[in-house]
This record gives C-alpha cells, sequence and structure tokens, in this order.
C-alpha cells in the first residue's frame, strides 16, 4: 500500500474525497448485507460449538494474532480445547484444510506462527464456515473455536467479538473504504456483544475498552540451528517488517535503543533471497517474517518474539461468558 494512500487514510482524506461517491456505494453494501443477515434473508450457519470472533474494522495490522494467542492460552488455563481458525491471508490454496509443516506459502504466515506457538490445531481456508466445520470433524475433542480475523464473515455465526484496534491510528480520517482504512462504519464499534481492546494508550472515546500492551520477549535466531549471537543497542541495524504497520515495529526497536535502518515490506509478502542481497547489517524482523525465512534469512538473523498483555476487566467479562456457555442452564 502506497505511502502517499495511508497518510491520507490516517490524516486528512484531501484528494481522496473524490471517491466519496464510492464510499457511499460501499456503505450501502455493507448495510445491505448486515441487514439481509439480521433479517434472515441470508441464513447464519450455527456451529456446535462457541466461537470467538477476534478481528478489526480497519484494514491493516492492529495486533489481532497476539490476541488470539493470548486467548487460547487462557482458554488453555481454564480447562477448554480450543481450535484456531483462520482465512489463511497469501496462501496459495481456499480449500479447508490444516497448518503442517513449514510452508508458509500453502497456509499463510499468521496461522503458522499460531500452529507454531500453540501446538494447537489450526485450519485454514476462505470459507470459514466450512473450515470450522472441517477443523470439528478432524477434532472432535476440541469445544471452543477462535478465528483470526473474520469480524465481518456474517455467515458464521459467533458467540463473541473482539475487535482490536489500534491506540494510535484509532480509526484514521473515520471514512470507509476508499475514502478511508474502515471496513466498516464506526458504529459497528457500538454493538452489544463487541468487546473492544486498544493497543496502546486509554482513549475517551471507548471509556469501556479493556487495553492491551504488546510485550517484548528475547530475540530469537531465525534460522535453526543459528548461534544466537546478535548485537546489544546502540548498534545499526536491519529491521524487516512485512507487516501491517511496520512503523510500529520499527518504532519498537527504536524505543530499545537500536540504529535502525529500515525495510518495510507489503503485508503477508513472499519473501526471497533477492529481498536480502542489499541488507550489510545485523537483521531483526517480526516473527510473522521469520516463519517464512527460516530457510533464506542472511546467517545471524533474528526476530522478536511479542505476546499481549490484556487489562484483567478484559479477563473478566470472558471467564462470565465461559461460565455460560459451558453451563447454560445454569440459574
Amino acid at each position: 500500500m502506497s505511502a502517499f494512500i495511508l497518510n491520507r487514510w490516517y490524516g486528512s482524506p484531501g484528494i481522496l474525497r473524490v471517491l466519496i461517491p464510492l464510499e457511499w456505494l460501499y456503505r450501502m453494501v455493507v448495510a445491505g448485507r448486515r441487514l439481509a443477515y439480521a433479517r434472515g434473508w441470508i441464513r447464519r450457519v450455527d456451529l456446535p460449538v462457541p466461537v470467538i470472533v477476534v478481528g478489526n474494522i480497519s484494514v491493516g495490522g492492529t495486533g489481532k494474532t497476539p490476541v488470539v494467542e493470548a486467548l487460547c492460552r487462557h482458554l488453555q488455563a481454564r480447562g477448554w480445547h480450543p481450535g484456531i481458525v483462520s482465512r489463511g491471508y497469501a496462501s496459495e490454496r481456499s480449500d479447508p484444510r490444516p497448518v503442517q509443516g513449514q510452508q508458509a506459502h500453502l497456509c499463510g504466515d499468521e496461522p503458522l506462527l499460531l500452529a507454531n506457538r500453540l501446538g494447537v490445531p489450526v485450519y485454514v481456508g476462505v470459507d470459514r464456515v466450512k473450515v470450522v466445520q472441517r477443523l470439528l470433524q478432524d477434532c472432535p475433542q476440541l469445544d471452543i473455536v477462535l478465528s483470526d480475523d473474520g469480524l465481518q464473515h456474517l455467515a458464521m455465526n459467533r458467540q463473541l467479538e473482539v475487535v482490536v484496534l489500534d491506540g494510535q491510528r484509532l480509526l484514521g480520517n473515520g471514512h470507509c473504504l476508499p475514502v478511508g482504512p474502515l471496513r466498516e462504519p464506526a458504529s459497528r464499534l457500538r454493538e452489544k456483544q463487541l468487546q473492544l481492546v486498544i493497543h496502546g494508550t486509554p482513549n475517551a472515546c471507548w471509556p469501556d475498552a479493556s487495553l492491551m500492551v504488546l510485550r517484548q520477549l528475547p530475540l530469537r535466531s531465525v534460522r535453526p540451528g543459528d548461534p544466537l549471537c546478535f548485537p546489544s543497542p546502540p548498534a545499526r541495524i536491519a529491521a524487516v517488517a512485512g507487516v501491517g504497520n511496520p512503523a510500529r515495529f520499527f518504532m519498537q526497536l527504536r524505543d530499545l535503543g537500536y540504529e535502525v535502518e529500515e525495510y518495510p515490506f507489503p503485508d503477508h509478502h513472499p519473501y526471497s533471497t533477492a529481498d536480502f542481497i542489499e541488507i550489510d547489517k545485523p537483521v531483526l524482523m517480526t516473527e510473522k517474517d521469520a516463519v517464512k525465512c527460516r530457510e533464506i534469512a542472511p546467517q545471524g538473523s533474528v526476530y522478536m518474539p511479542v505476546e499481549a498483555a490484556i487489562s484483567l476487566d478484559f479477563w473478566w467479562y470472558l471467564d462470565n461468558r465461559l461460565e455460560t456457555w459451558r453451563h447454560p442452564n445454569a440459574g
């Protein structure tokens, strides 16, 4: 995505205002689709286990995948048996299938990351309902499903929606596509069953939102078997990020004291050795990039894992919901 469009989306729309008629058309399509599901003109599919969807209403990365990981670990600690479904962006196939091996081009980078970190069944595919059905067919021991993204996949009924917002970008210029970054109007955030998690500082517009920070974990080697030997700050390093918001990653590294030479790539970028030819400094990348670069990254490359730390009010709310799902006739 070009820097020009991002600047307009997260600043004044400027010349993009000429596209406002297209935004009106987009909003009408979104509203009409939601109305069709709400009235039952298009059928929602009920699934045999509770489904929690973690998503966002804007284009680009907001920290959804670390939230999915945190939810999965919390559910396991409470005695649940979760599985995960995802779209599998940038994968070469669209049919429902399990994430296996280390081939990100077949399943997508984020599902592979989750499968590696959590060791739970992770399935991907375009049709989210069919993916969940295949997951439960193959893994009948599962009793709850987490969907990494899928907020706009309305055919899949769900028991809880968790929307993650970037605490710095928020809703950008407030416009829907193509004038702004929103997939849905901001009014979507007022829905009753939706829980809002803000990555960053509190915001007066959503006083009831839970807060999240991404906690940095120790560096790890990208290439299997490589010794971990990476310079400490204030060394000059090459920072590689093919994520929704590379600037956030670069800022994290500068906050640690590194002198950063930036190498941003598009989200879900399919890396090749050519991407690293001109890099002559130690490489530090995101974990999402590392799962695709195990065989091609320069020797000595490292990545920085992160984990989501979410405020206690979110977990209290979730535990109450979990009890109602586990004992639906209680009381």
